[in-house]
């Protein structure tokens, strides 16, 4: 009996070490970061987690990763195994999270622990634009669905099959949504699946998709960490509670998704085959001017389309001409003779945005040049106007975000009364700037050389 007794209180005091021991490991997650310097993501190199452009990484998980590292005084390490070696790389200590566009789903909740859901999506089948066929769930019977395992789409196909729906899955082992979707705009697939934001922005690139039914209730985007790391999840918690407050989240999910619920179908067919056939005529001098005055060609090549859809004969009712719409006045302060003419249109429209935009010192980043945009489009005392609006209300005027909200009060007597040049039609500069941050994004995504 005594020996028994002894046996059983030393299996028990085994546990209860064995227990510390595993859990100290656990809550340590944070401290060898700090220690090590180092964040690791583990994440998926796609469009909308992870990518390099241009030599730079980019990416929605990758700034919110590295905001999350500068929040924690860290350097960050991406990790990319492949999509199905997520989750064992968090378990083999590969990485401290994964920031890879994981919806919470019960069946994850198995595996690892989430952080509280930054962004709410919804998953939606996606099919051609001319298919119309498949108006409900039962419509999907008989046809056959392309997508990646092991996603939550995946889970989510297999749970409408159990209830009876029959459909073929055919699985794919590390392709990205959005080559799903290119497959479809193409033809090669009938099918397939995405989640709301990710369709919604590759609607721009492909826009011969159509976001069909959803097949799943809204979910939510978070985080994911070893299952009881609660020191290391506290931190996240923390983390987006903050940067959602100070408007750092917005900012970032601005840089990838801004008005990505505006859709114009025609429009962005346009576009794309404008690129092809107009766009390389004018590309030279577009290159030529954007590199003397340090801007972006495609975002030179953006503007020009939305002011003239490369037309270099187009006029306005308002008296302005060229491939840049440049005013008679501003044709001679510029120094150019001749406004149709392509070359001279794009050198004095170019080097005039090159002029307001100096002259917002005041503004930094993005900013500055989304305020010169609107200068461009309205005219620089208009957006002083609204400036001066916007500290009146104890707002900060050098953001975009709160500029492009009191625009439109210029609209309004009670505002426009008090300011230096009146009344403006205040919503023209905010839809110009947003039309020209869709064409600018449709070139960088398209990287055209």
């Amino acid at each position: 009996m005594k020996k028994t007794s002894l046996t059983f209180y030393f299996t028990f005091l085994v546990i209860i070490i064995s227990v510390f021991i595993f859990s100290g490991n656990r809550t340590s997650r944070l401290k060898k970061i700090k220690s090590t310097d180092t964040l690791r993501i583990l994440t998926d190199n796609n469009a909308n987690c992870y990518y390099l452009y241009r030599g730079s990484p980019m990416g929605f998980e990758y700034d919110l990763a590295q905001s999350f590292a500068q929040y924690l005084d860290v350097k960050l390490k991406v990790v990319t195994p492949e999509w199905n070696k997520m989750f064992s790389s968090l378990q083999n200590n590969e990485g401290d999270i994964i920031a890879a566009n994981l919806t919470i789903t019960d069946h994850r909740k198995e595996h690892v622990d989430f952080s509280k859901g930054h962004l709410t999506i919804r998953q939606h089948i996606i099919i051609h634009y001319n298919n119309r066929s498949i108006k409900s769930l039962s419509d999907l019977n008989g046809k056959k669905i392309h997508i990646r395992s092991g996603t939550s789409y995946h889970q989510r196909l297999n749970q409408l099959i159990s209830r009876g729906l029959d459909i073929e899955l055919v699985l794919y082992k590390d392709l990205p949504t959005e080559e799903f979707i290119r497959m479809v705009a193409d033809k090669e697939i009938e099918i397939t699946v995405s989640d709301s934001h990710i369709a919604r922005l590759n609607r721009r690139y492909y826009p011969q998709i159509r976001i069909g039914i959803p097949i799943e209730e809204e979910q939510q985007l978070a985080w994911a960490v070893e299952e009881g790391d609660d020191e290391l999840l506290g931190e996240i918690n923390k983390f987006f509670d903050k940067i959602k407050e100070s408007g750092e989240y917005s900012k970032i999910y601005e840089k990838y998704f801004a008005n990505i619920e505006i859709f114009d179908y025609v429009d962005i067919i346009k576009f794309h085959q404008r690129i092809d056939k107009r766009l390389p005529k004018y590309k030279p001098i577009i290159k030529k001017q954007a590199q003397k005055y340090g801007f972006d060609w495609r975002l030179i090549s953006a503007i020009i389309y939305q002011e003239s859809h490369f037309d270099p004969w187009a006029r306005s009712f308002t008296g302005v001409k060229g491939l840049m719409q440049v005013t008679l006045t501003t044709a001679r302060e510029m120094g150019i003779s001749n406004r149709l003419d392509p070359a001279q249109s794009i050198r004095g429209g170019v080097k005039y945005l090159k002029t307001i935009y100096r002259r917002f010192k005041e503004i930094e980043g993005m900013d500055r040049m989304l305020f010169a945009l609107a200068s461009y489009n309205i005219g620089y005392g208009h957006v002083r106007d609204a400036q001066e609006i916007a500290r009146n209300k104890g707002l900060d005027a050098t953001k975009w975000s709160v500029l492009k909200e009191i625009l439109p009060l210029l609209r309004y007597r009670k505002y426009y009364q008090n300011t230096k040049y009146g009344y403006a039609r205040g919503t023209e500069p905010v839809r110009y700037v947003n039309r020209i941050l869709t064409y600018y994004d449709i070139l960088r995504q398209r990287s055209i050389s």
